[in-house]
């Protein structure tokens, strides 16, 4: 039995994964900006620690920097408009920032993710409780995987959703554990579906009998969307 609602990511499990996936953030502190990548492969969060903000009747050291980190993440696929998500982490440094250094202490101060759904602010307490979605690290690996070797599957899926007219392309934008996100592009706009799995998927081999659930779903369907993808 499939959801009537499609299911997806809370904005916590969101913003965690883009923070244990991204190879690049900007940093501004002392009104200087830092470009920041991982030459390792590596996540780039991983060189930052987030720690509890210093409660009110505390102190803290002295001196303290404020800091701002901006995080994009970007579709892996050839979508209009490919920025799928924005975060941004504010805080304080105890010292300078130093792009060069293995680890930097930040104390939290808060984390913004803005994408389609809107702007949501993500306290650190929803942050820990958070885990990254299991299908985070090869989500891309996975969807140019449908578009370079199995695009004619894409148009099936088109029949699990109601497009409007003047449909001029389907592509999949986006792929978590709770589903596949289609985006239907227009002359002069497009939009997002989401095709819910039946099941929630907890390791990444689990994805494809999902996937084909979802296309056993589609030549189910008694129309047929005869739209370009």
């Amino acid at each position: 039995m499939f959801p009537t609602a499609a299911q997806r990511p809370s904005s916590a499990e969101r913003t965690l994964s883009v923070l244990t996936t991204a190879h690049s953030m900007t940093v501004i502190s002392d009104g200087v900006a830092q470009e920041v990548r991982s030459l390792d492969g590596a996540a780039v969060i991983g060189r930052i620690h987030l720690h509890d903000p210093v409660p009110p009747s505390s102190p803290g050291p002295a001196g303290r920097i404020p800091v701002r980190m901006e995080f994009t993440d970007v579709a892996p696929t050839p979508v209009r408009d490919r920025v799928r998500t924005r975060v941004t982490v504010t805080g304080l440094l105890a010292e300078p920032y130093d792009a060069t250094a293995e680890s930097t202490c930040v104390e939290f101060g808060q984390a913004v993710i803005e994408n389609a759904d809107g702007r949501t602010y993500v306290p650190l307490d929803a942050l820990h409780k958070a885990v990254p979605d299991p299908l985070a690290q090869c989500e891309a690996g996975l969807l140019t995987h449908l578009v370079d070797d199995h695009s004619e599957l894409v148009p099936l899926l088109l029949r699990l959703v109601t497009p409007a007219a003047g449909l001029t392309r389907t592509l999949p934008l986006a792929l978590d554990r709770y589903g596949l996100t289609l985006r239907l592009e227009y002359p002069q706009t497009h939009t997002d579906v989401r095709l819910a799995f039946p099941t929630p998927v907890d390791k990444a081999y689990q994805v494809a009998p999902r996937i084909l659930a979802l296309l056993a779903k589609a030549r189910r369907m008694s129309h047929r969307n005869r739209l370009p993808a």
